[in-house]
């Protein structure tokens, strides 16, 4: 445990006190009450941090980033007493806060929740509790009277100087235990270890962004850029199809992993219209939609981001001017998102729209409280939308998040869904809970497009649907045999085994160009096949993004280690079409 303070503290109540073992004895025949009263709060501080932290690393972590914040209080206040129960409520609120965001997020708090604080993060936190304000209000009403009274209390004082000294080696500790073992990735999904990963994602997120800045790029300026070339123009008076994206959650083909049963017919729903059976590779394994999110919506790779991916959604709001959306609205289609929980959740309204949606809808705006609603319930919403917004001479593009297959699967969702003949194939409970959602998907999907035919006979639609990335309990089945450590390693490097799903392209009353869905491609070319599927011209970005996944034969980030998608980068910076990053 760290050395106390208070042996270095002066007496404001009598002459200064030297530090040592006879000051300190002396402070405390002066204020033997006040004493033990400060050390009881130390006291409770150390025993919360170790109830949450596990390991020596950890505790050690934890304990230099609680004396860090006792000497900077100290600064600031140069009274002990106080000071002391500062740091301790603003460990008790930092731990709190990140169980809380581990229960909705399964992430714990980082330095980027911070670092990037905008009003989406507080209308969600907001939506999320209603009286948050004034539970504020309340807590600060009784806070402040009672520091107020513990500062006017405190017989001690500490310089300054010494405290940003102490301050300093203590920050110097972090930043080299941090440095030595590096957070990794995998680490804040575990749900402890709140406040040593704390601080150690403080010290990635520094080094990142000094190295980087917030996205990978070339650093040297390219010979021309993607506003170089002409822009095709859309025809006028050429039809093209409605499309439906449809982001099936967590799905993928589960037979993948050894000794897996699956029902007659299982594989058909991830063959496309002509009959193939096609891969995506995600650059989520078992984890956040939102890198795929950013995939599609942009064309881009959330890996470029690094470290800082998490929050890929939250940085790149209204920074990115090319992708899908804008590339459809060019050419006279209306842009939908029927989203299935809060707007404000990771920025997703404000990213979702500034990347080109043109009507966001959230769960309160469909009339939900609960955001897992059965896939029927989605696919009726994007039926009511097209009824209501798709016009002759105005196609539409609608994104449908399915959420039905969502994890926890030790439970069963909605017996009363499951189709008629279903029977489990004979896993474990669990695999076949998630077996049967799947089935529950086909069905729905099967009768929202036998629905879109009869009501719309004469129009065309092409229909675009992918799974976000593979469920948890995946990483566990694909090699049972394997050692946590040597699998953590393989999701690490991206091996490609655990980031692979599907996507399948379908259409109705109308023929899709599929010279761009090739067997295997990554999701940030998604957009780009979506286009060539649906005739639309490419802008020179996405002509300059088709020349590489040519020939990186639809790998993209993955290609030459980064070479290729930092180049990309670049040239959308110069083109002014990634701001700010």
């Amino acid at each position: 445990m760290l050395p106390s303070p208070i042996a270095t503290l002066p007496s404001r109540v009598g002459p200064r006190i030297k530090a040592g073992a006879a000051g300190c004895w002396r402070m405390v025949r002066q204020a033997p009450l006040r004493t033990a009263m400060i050390a009881a709060v130390h006291g409770l501080a150390v025993y919360v941090l170790v109830a949450v932290e596990y390991g020596p690393f950890a505790i050690t972590l934890a304990l230099l980033a609680w004396a860090l914040l006792n000497f900077l209080c100290l600064a600031l206040l140069k009274r002990p007493g106080v000071s002391a129960v500062l740091a301790l409520l603003l460990i008790a609120a930092l731990i709190v806060l990140s169980q809380f965001k581990y229960g909705i997020t399964q992430l714990t708090l980082t330095f980027l929740d911070f670092l990037i604080i905008d009003r989406d993060t507080i209308a969600f936190m907001q939506s999320i509790f209603p009286q948050l304000w004034n539970g504020l209000l309340i807590a600060a009403a009784i806070a402040l009277p009672t520091l107020w009274v513990i500062w006017r209390a405190d017989p001690y004082s500490m310089r300054r100087r010494t405290a940003l000294g102490c301050a300093g080696v203590c920050l110097l500790g972090i930043v080299r235990m941090s440095a030595a073992n590096p957070e990794k990735p995998w680490e804040p999904f575990q749900g402890v270890n709140h406040i040593s990963n704390l601080a150690r994602s403080g010290v990635v997120a520094v080094s990142h962004l000094t190295a980087t800045g917030w996205i990978e790029a070339d650093a040297k300026s390219l010979v021309g850029s993607a506003q170089a070339a002409p822009m095709t123009a859309c025809e006028p008076g050429v039809k093209r199809p409605n499309i439906v994206m449809v982001l099936d959650e967590s799905s993928f083909d589960i037979s993948a992993a050894p000794g897996i049963k699956v029902p007659a017919g299982y594989h058909d729903f991830f063959a496309s219209a002509d009959g193939q059976h096609r891969q995506l590779i995600t650059e989520s394994s078992g984890g956040p939609t939102w890198y795929t999110e950013f995939n599609i919506f942009t064309g881009l790779s959330a890996r470029s981001f690094g470290a800082m991916k998490f929050y890929v959604t939250r940085i790149a709001a209204g920074k990115i001017s090319r992708g899908l959306p804008q590339s459809l609205q060019r050419c006279g289609y209306r842009t939908f998102s029927l989203y299935p929980t809060h707007g404000n959740f990771l920025s997703a309204r404000s990213f979702q729209e500034g990347a080109g949606i043109d009507g966001f809808i959230d769960m309160a705006a469909i009339g939900v409280t609960e955001d897992m609603q059965p896939d029927r319930f989605y696919f009726d919403q994007a039926k009511v939308l097209i009824a209501r917004e798709s016009k002759p001479d105005q196609p539409v593009f609608v994104l449908v998040y399915l959420t039905a297959n969502h994890f926890p699967w030790t439970n069963t969702y909605r017996d009363d869904l499951t189709p008629a003949g279903w029977q489990a194939p004979g896993n474990t409970p669990e695999v076949d809970e998630y077996i049967r959602r799947q089935a529950m998907t086909a069905a729905d999907y099967k009768a929202f497009v036998a629905q879109l035919k009869q009501d719309h006979p004469d129009e065309p639609f092409l229909l675009v649907r992918f799974g976000d990335h593979q469920p948890a309990i995946a990483q566990k089945l694909l090699e049972p045999d394997l050692k946590q450590a040597k699998r953590a390693d393989r999701i690490m490097t991206h091996d490609p085994r655990y980031y692979t799903t599907y996507y399948a392209v379908d259409a109705l009353n109308y023929r899709p160009e599929l010279s761009s869905a090739l067997p295997v491609l990554d999701a940030a070319y998604l957009p780009l096949m979506i286009q060539d599927a649906a005739r639309v011209p490419l802008d020179p970005s996405f002509v300059e993004q088709k020349k590489i996944m040519q020939r990186c034969k639809g790998v993209f980030y993955g290609c030459k280690g980064g070479d290729e998608a930092s180049r990309f980068n670049r040239i959308l910076i110069d083109a002014g079409m990634i701001r700010n990053l």
